[in-house]
C-alpha cells in the first residue's frame, strides 16, 4: 500500500469522501488521489515521492508557480507581527490600492476569505442597492456554493452530475433565473419578462467551470448594454480570470467594465483571500457606510494580504503576460497536434493561460456543447497523463492553468506525455 493510499483510507474515516472539496476525490476520473507532500515551481510531489508537472495550480491561484521565494518571504515577514488581528491593518490598504489601480470597474473593494463569500456578498449588495429580488446567471457557470447559486452550476456540480443540491430549499432559488451562455437572445427574453425585477446579472466573463469557454464576439458588450438600460447590476465573477488574463482581468482584456467584480485565487497569492468591489455608489451601500450587512472574522487577514500584494507586484513586471501567452499557446497547439497525430478527436479551448481539452469535435461555446465531450475518454486520458508525471484537473469541466514557472522543460515533458497518452487511449 502506498503512503497516499494509506492517507486516503484514513481520510475517508474522518472526512466526507476523504477530501475537503469534492473534485479532489477523483470520482470523475477513477482511482485514488495522490496526497501532496510539497510543491515548488511548476511541480508537485506526492507523499510517495512521485513528482508531477502541475496544471491545477491550486485551481488557479499559482500564476507564479508554487512556493515563489518573494511570496514566501512576504508571508514570513507578515507572520512575525501576528497571523490575524480582527482589526484594520496597513497591508489590506496596500492591497486594496493595487486592486483599485488595476481593475477597471472597481472604485472601492471589500475583502473576504473565499470566492463563494465574494459572489454571495456581491449579489446581496446588488439586491440591496436596487431594491429588486431576481438574479440572472448562466447555465454551467459556477459562482461558489451559496444556496441561490447552486442552479445549473458548473465545476464539481457538473463533474459529479449533481442537478443542484439537496438541502437547498426551492424558495431559495425561486428568484434565480438561468439562461444559456453565449445566447444573447435568451438574455433579451429574460429581460423582456423579468427586467423590472432583475437586481443583477452574474457571469464568468470567460468560463472556467464548464471547462474553458470564451465569450463570443459582442456577447459581453451586449450584457453591458442591456443591464445598463434596465438599471440591473452587471457582476463579473473574475475569481478565476482576475489577474490571470491581464492585470485588470477579463474586463481589461475584452474592454467591458461591469458594475461590480468578484475576485479571488491570485488575489491571495496562494493564501485564502477574495474580494468584491465596484462603483463607489454601489459600495457605499455596504455596512458600516450603508444598510447592507456583510462581515468576516478573517477578512483582510495580514498573511493573505501580504501574499496577494507581492503576487500582484510581481505581475506588474514588463512582459509577464506576453510570456504567459506564448507558453500557453505553445502548450495548446502542441496538445491539438498530438491528438490529431493519434487520431483522437478533441477541441482545445484556450483564453490566455486557461485551457481545456474537450473530447468532442466542437466548437465548444456553451454548457450544452461542453457536455457533449466524452468524459470516459477524458478520464482515460487523465490517468494516462498522471502515470507519465503530468497532473491535470481531475474533471472534464474544469480549466487547466499554466503558470509563469512552466518552462520549456515542463512543456516538452507534457507534450511528450500527451503524445503517448493519446496513442494509448486511441488503441
Amino acid at each position: 500500500m502506498t503512503r497516499s493510499e494509506e492517507l486516503f483510507g484514513r481520510a475517508r474515516r474522518v472526512i466526507p469522501g476523504g477530501v475537503s472539496s469534492p473534485v479532489r476525490a477523483f470520482k470523475a476520473v477513477g482511482g485514488r488521489p495522490p496526497f501532496v507532500a510539497r510543491a515548488e515551481g511548476a511541480r508537485i510531489v506526492d507523499e510517495d515521492g512521485t513528482a508531477y508537472v502541475d496544471y491545477v495550480g491550486s485551481w488557479g491561484p499559482m500564476i507564479h508557480g508554487h512556493a515563489h521565494p518573494a511570496i514566501l518571504d512576504a508571508v514570513r515577514e507578515a507572520a512575525t507581527s501576528g497571523t490575524s488581528f480582527g482589526a484594520p491593518c496597513a497591508l489590506e490598504v496596500e492591497l486594496a490600492e493595487r486592486v483599485v489601480a488595476h481593475v477597471p470597474s472597481i472604485e472601492k473593494v471589500r475583502f473576504v476569505s473565499s470566492g463563494t463569500e465574494a459572489t454571495m456578498s456581491a449579489l446581496r449588495l446588488a439586491r440591496g442597492f436596487t431594491g429588486r429580488r431576481k438574479i440572472l446567471k448562466f447555465d454551467g457557470c459556477y459562482h461558489g456554493h451559496a444556496d441561490s447559486l447552486l442552479v445549473a452550476a458548473g465545476s464539481g456540480v457538473a463533474t459529479l452530475g449533481i442537478p443542484g443540491s439537496p438541502g437547498v430549499p426551492e424558495g431559495t432559488v425561486a428568484d434565480t433565473l438561468v439562461v444559456p451562455f453565449n445566447d444573447p437572445e435568451a438574455v433579451k427574453a429574460a429581460f423582456a419578462e423579468h427586467g423590472p425585477d432583475l437586481a443583477a446579472v452574474i457571469v464568468e466573463p470567460v468560463c472556467g467551470n464548464m471547462g474553458t469557454v470564451a465569450p463570443q464576439a459582442g456577447y459581453l458588450e451586449g450584457l453591458r448594454e442591456i443591464t445598463r438600460r434596465n438599471g440591473t447590476v452587471l457582476v463579473f465573477d473574475e475569481v478565476m480570470t482576475g489577474f490571470r488574463l491581464a492585470l485588470g482581468g477579463a474586463q481589461q482584456l475584452y474592454g467591458v467594465a461591469p458594475d461590480m467584480t468578484c475576485l479571488g485565487k491570485i488575489l491571495g497569492g496562494g493564501l485564502p483571500a477574495a474580494a468584491y468591489g465596484g462603483r463607489a455608489d454601489i459600495m457605499a451601500t455596504v455596512a458600516p457606510d450603508g444598510p447592507v450587512y456583510q462581515a468576516g472574522t478573517l477578512s483582510g487577514n495580514p498573511l493573505a494580504m501580504a501574499a496577494g500584494r507581492t503576487a500582484i507586484d510581481l505581475l506588474e513586471r514588463p512582459g509577464i503576460y506576453d510570456a504567459l501567452e506564448a507558453t500557453s499557446a505553445n502548450l495548446a497547439d502542441g496538445l491539438a497536434r498530438a491528438a490529431a497525430d493519434a487520431g483522437v478527436t478533441v477541441t482545445v479551448n484556450r483564453v490566455g493561460s486557461m485551457l481545456t481539452v474537450f473530447f468532442c469535435p466542437g466548437p465548444v461555446t456553451d454548457y450544452t456543447s461542453a457536455r457533449s465531450s466524452d468524459t470516459d475518454l477524458f478520464g482515460r486520458f487523465f490517468q494516462a497523463m498522471l502515470k507519465r508525471g503530468v497532473w491535470l484537473p481531475p474533471a472534464q469541466f474544469e480549466a487547466a492553468f499554466v503558470s509563469l514557472a512552466h518552462g520549456p522543460e515542463e512543456i516538452d515533458q507534457t507534450l511528450q506525455a500527451a503524445a503517448e497518452s493519446f496513442r494509448e487511449i486511441a488503441g
